[in-house]
């Protein structure tokens, strides 16, 4: 079997959240962007992937039509590690981390896509679950809303549709208050700041915020690779430190945890490497006793392929699920919890019908 076709997808929905709009480098965010890459064999199997998005859209399609599908086009679909383990090394020279790294996460997960396909099986039983699993928990990953009202409103609203856990993207005490008041002292709470601050207000901020029980502060100092600084704001505030959405490779990993002394581990499927780099990730939480919480803030394949990941743990782990609606949804309603839980898929592959009424649609050319 060989790869015949590389496509990569641009799309851009309009969203809702019930908040102001969101910015990316001072610019509001109208649209969430995603970047698809469909993966054809001459057998005709077709396999999705998803590269990290947002703004990044541009840059990482023309790394995957100049960079991953050149060095990918005829070779084997079925030699995962073989063929990523190749660009990966061709590509060294275009950077560890971003946008080659990113296109080489969606070839990754489209692969393993086609593995399952070919395998007759679920993404998740390929990956080593030993039984069935119909649903995993889901996490409420909010917004930023910047006032303690629209924080109560829409915690409320994410508990009435049965979210076990919320997590939070607020920088100012009062919104955090206001959260841990509507949803009582029982709820899991976490707060995720976007490395607002630097290593002494991470820490007296941390003390501060301890009151209202965080599960866990994500990413509190800038720049987010400051291993030395989260393990400094750890061990200064007794705080538990979330991290790893923004790590490039399994090695920036193993500096978190051994010099961030993390207490969760965040890879994002869409930015590590695929599939394969998740994994390697999971294998060494079990091994230094990290928990895994995988970063997945968005709505295509990439996602899917979270939830499968997730499923094939003994005890899996939340799926953080971006609290926000789309316009329309490319997985055809697969994206979107029921009761707080995500549905994983049985047929084969990630065991999606991607909707192409709605790439056709919201496709950017």
């Amino acid at each position: 079997m060989k790869i015949t076709k590389i496509e990569p997808i641009h799309l851009s929905i309009p969203y809702r959240y019930g908040g102001p709009l969101q910015k990316a480098d001072s610019l509001p965010w109208h649209t969430l962007e995603s970047l698809f890459v469909k993966v054809t064999t001459d057998e005709g199997l077709v396999g999705w992937g998803e590269a990290f998005g947002f703004k990044a859209c541009r840059v990482t399609k023309a790394a995957v039509e100049c960079g991953i599908a050149p060095l990918a086009m005829g070779r084997d679909p079925s030699d995962i590690v073989g063929l990523t383990g190749l660009i990966a090394r061709h590509l060294h020279n275009w950077g560890r981390s971003g946008p080659a790294v990113f296109a080489l996460s969606a070839l990754d997960i489209a692969l393993w896509d086609i593995a399952g396909q070919i395998a007759g099986q679920p993404l998740y039983r390929l990956l080593g679950a030993t039984s069935q699993v119909d649903r995993v928990p889901a996490y409420a990953s909010l917004l930023r809303y910047g006032s303690p009202a629209l924080v109560e409103q829409h915690c409320a609203a994410a508990i009435g549709q049965r979210y076990g856990q919320i997590k939070l993207h607020e920088i100012d005490e009062p919104c955090v208050a206001a959260a841990r008041q509507c949803i009582g002292p029982d709820v899991p709470l976490m707060l995720d700041v976007n490395c607002a601050w630097s290593r002494d207000e991470a820490v007296a901020r941390a003390k501060a915020l301890d009151r209202y029980r965080p599960l866990w502060l994500e990413e509190p100092v800038w720049p987010p690779e400051d291993c030395h600084g989260l393990g400094s704001v750890r061990s200064e505030s007794g705080a538990r430190i979330a991290a790893g959405e923004n790590a490039g490779s399994y090695c920036d990993l193993v500096q978190l945890v051994t010099i961030g002394k993390v207490d969760y581990l965040q890879p994002s499927i869409v930015k590590i490497g695929g599939i394969s780099e998740m994994m390697r990730a999971a294998t060494l939480c079990n091994e230094t006793g990290i928990e895994l919480a995988p970063h997945s803030p968005f709505f295509g394949p990439g996602l899917l392929a979270t939830v499968h990941v997730c499923a094939s743990r003994r005890q899996p782990p939340h799926v953080e699920r971006f609290y926000c609606d789309l316009e329309s949804d490319p997985l055809g309603g697969l994206s979107e919890p029921v009761e707080g839980m995500m549905t994983v898929p049985q047929t084969p592959g990630l065991g999606v019908e991607i909707d192409e009424g709605v790439i056709d649609t919201y496709r950017v050319h």
